[in-house]
């Protein structure tokens, strides 16, 4: 039972608990009604209360006969028989309980049987007492639970309403963020298209003419040159890649795989053609397609970061499954080289930031820092465990 259900439960059974001495005590000292068949019909009127909560239809049957007993052993010169005032309230009670509780239909009919019921009283009263003198009491219980009923029906549809509001405002506020995102996503993908993308456009084109451009060319700088090329088409890919990625285009028949760890020797290779020496070591395993490529971007940053920071500095990648988890380590020695700075502008480097990034949303730990010996060091460790 839900949290809000259980405290109605409580509450109109605390309620019900006091109704019940209450109104057995009233029709015994007021309307001379005996204690032992006062206390079981008010017995029958207040858990019928509670009982609405769970089984309505139970519950309206025992409050009409609990109604029915009181009606049947009034006195002959009972006033507002056959609802006395302590039994119309539990009544009237009820009514409103089920408009309050439960749909609108079911405190329609309720009410209809109760009506109905009290009519049948009147009519069948084994005393044979003048329809007259049930008139007063038929009339002020049908005028007081019909607007109780719809009292309660309004109250609960308010609410409903209230509640349909609020889901609108969440659902126009969820699109409203929804429709930012993709503006910003779009946007992203425009700057990345003609900034980045113009860009190594032009260096492919340079790369790709300069054995044509520029005379007496050795072979090895030809070579060099067409290298630069085939980097910058592999960036143009995954370029591309990422647009798709960040228009939702459909364009997955011209897309390539994601690179993982198959592709570190390739990695490897253009790192030691720019003069660092690898050293590369990868375990053969299976792994989920986002840890696979969290933990390529992570070394493909790593060695960026020695290229830049330390060129010729010895470097070595280890991929290894230990104890359930992936750990890659990429540890770099002291440069050979003067570090020359690549970019025009000095500002704050994003590449750890973006390692702990990848490395989190794939449920992984990353840890960076120097060396003790000199160098420095980036472990990524990733679960391999599905957890539940």
């Amino acid at each position: 039972m839900e949290p809000v259900r259980r405290l109605w439960v409580l509450v109109v059974g605390a309620v019900a608990g006091v109704l019940l001495v209450t109104t057995s005590l009233l029709m015994t000292s007021l309307f001379d009604v005996p204690l032992l068949v006062s206390y079981a019909a008010a017995t029958a009127q207040c858990v019928a209360l509670p009982l609405a909560l769970r089984r309505p239809w139970l519950a309206l049957v025992l409050q009409l006969a609990g109604v029915t007993t009181f009606a049947w052993v009034q006195p002959d010169s009972t006033d507002l028989w056959p609802l006395p005032l302590p039994v119309m309230f539990l009544l009237i009670t009820h009514v409103g309980l089920m408009a309050a509780t439960r749909p609108w239909r079911d405190a329609v009919i309720a009410w209809w049987a109760s009506a109905l019921a009290t009519i049948l009283l009147v009519l069948a009263d084994p005393r044979s007492r003048p329809l007259d003198d049930a008139d007063v009491a038929l009339v002020l219980y049908a005028t007081t639970s019909v607007l109780v009923l719809f009292g309660a029906i309004a109250w609960r549809q308010r609410d409903e309403a209230r509640r349909q509001l609020a889901e609108a405002y969440r659902d126009v506020e969820l699109e409203q963020a929804q429709r930012a995102l993709v503006e910003e996503r779009n946007r992203i993908a425009r700057e990345l298209h003609d900034v980045v993308a113009h860009s190594m456009s032009v260096i492919h084109m340079q790369a790709t003419s300069a054995a044509y451009r520029i005379k007496d060319l050795d072979p090895e700088s030809k070579a060099e040159f067409g290298r630069i090329a085939a980097g910058t088409r592999g960036a143009l890919r995954e370029m591309r890649q990422l647009l798709a990625l960040l228009r939702d285009e459909d364009a997955e028949s011209d897309l390539r795989p994601m690179p993982d760890l198959k592709h570190l020797g390739e990695l490897a290779d253009s790192v030691r053609r720019g003069g660092v020496p690898v050293e590369l070591e990868v375990a053969d395993t299976e792994l989920p397609d986002t840890v696979g490529l969290a933990a390529y971007r992570i070394v493909q940053e790593s060695l960026s970061n020695v290229v830049r920071h330390a060129p010729g500095a010895p470097t070595r990648i280890s991929v290894t499954v230990d104890d359930g988890s992936l750990v890659v380590v990429v540890e770099n020695g002291l440069p050979t080289e003067v570090p020359r700075s690549i970019e025009e502008t000095p500002g704050p480097s994003h590449g750890l930031v973006g390692m702990r990034e990848r490395a989190r949303l794939a449920d992984g730990t990353l840890q960076a820092g120097p060396r003790p010996e000199g160098g420095y060091r980036v472990t990524a460790t990733f679960p391999l465990e599905v957890s539940e």
